[in-house]
């Protein structure tokens, strides 16, 4: 069986623009920060700045006082407080880091070739999941069985709203024991396969997944990230000018303000970290049995 390669129907969050490309065109995912290749980076490698990432490397130089001050930081250090100001925010704000993506599938194929940067960061996928709706397409289980269901029982009475949702509820359970509830798996890390096999064309899937994209993302995320890596760049500059309290000159020596910096930079990670807690972090799931 071939693995198709779908069109896409959207992408992105509520900023996001779509339509009309296919779902592996890789400009779909140019803008989108690669989780692979954070807090990986090396002393001895040239380093290598996104467009996004070199906005937020000039902001924190501009922060910190550069150009009309000596700002002691190389690239390097710049990119490891970006890194972690990412990490931070995806591991207290997942929700924050959802990305959507939907496609129409094809009658008869079952296997979809999905992006590595959606496979590797899947979380969900929804394909035919109507529960409270009827498709009005001919040969699906829901159509025969609402044809069936309203002759049977409603063609010379009333029909209540009640009535629909009791009939939506036994069908529902009707497609789990004949299989017709949609399920999936994922082959060979990047393979989507689709149960049961869709037997009409057009019939959207939405994938669910983990992801920050710099073209869809909320200003504030960016502000957030902006803010904490310049926290994060005072503290390694802080150890910088901490190794010396002064430096010689003509006047009688220049002193230099690396405890300060520590102290605001450790000040400003813990508010920066209380504000993800308290209003962005999503609340704890409790499960009932």
């Amino acid at each position: 069986m071939a693995k198709i390669n779908p069109r896409i129907l959207s992408y992105g969050d509520s900023f996001g623009q779509y339509g009309g490309n296919k779902l592996s065109d890789t400009k779909l995912f140019s803008t989108a920060i690669d989780g692979s290749k954070l807090n990986v980076g090396t002393l001895g490698e040239p380093v290598e700045l996104t467009e996004f990432e070199k906005t937020i490397h000039d902001f924190v130089l501009a922060r910190l006082g550069h150009p009309v001050v000596r700002v002691e930081l190389t690239s390097f250090q710049i990119k490891t407080v970006i890194d972690e100001a990412i990490t931070q925010l995806d591991y207290h704000a997942p929700f924050w880091t959802t990305q959507i993506a939907a496609f129409e599938c094809t009658a008869g194929e079952n296997q979809y070739v999905l992006p590595l940067q959606i496979a590797n960061n899947l979380a969900y996928v929804a394909y035919k999941k109507s529960l409270l709706s009827i498709q009005n397409m001919a040969g699906t289980l829901e159509f025969d069985f609402f044809i069936k269901y309203f002759q049977d029982n409603f063609l010379f009475s009333n029909f209540s709203v009640s009535d629909f949702y009791l009939m939506q509820t036994h069908l529902e359970t009707m497609r789990k024991i004949l299989s017709q509830d949609g399920s999936w798996d994922l082959l060979n890390g990047n393979v989507l396969q689709l149960y049961p096999c869709p037997i009409i064309d057009g019939q959207p899937v939405i994938l669910v997944y983990r992801g920050l994209d710099t073209s869809t993302m909320h200003p504030y995320y960016r502000n957030w990230i902006q803010r904490y890596a310049v926290a994060a760049a005072k503290g390694i500059l802080g150890e910088v000018r901490g190794k010396y309290a002064t430096l010689p000159s003509p006047g009688g020596g220049a002193a230099l303000n690396g405890t300060a910096l520590l102290q605001s930079s450790e000040i400003e990670k813990d508010k920066l970290k209380e504000e993800l807690l308290s209003e962005i972090e999503e609340p704890p799931v409790f499960t009932m049995f």
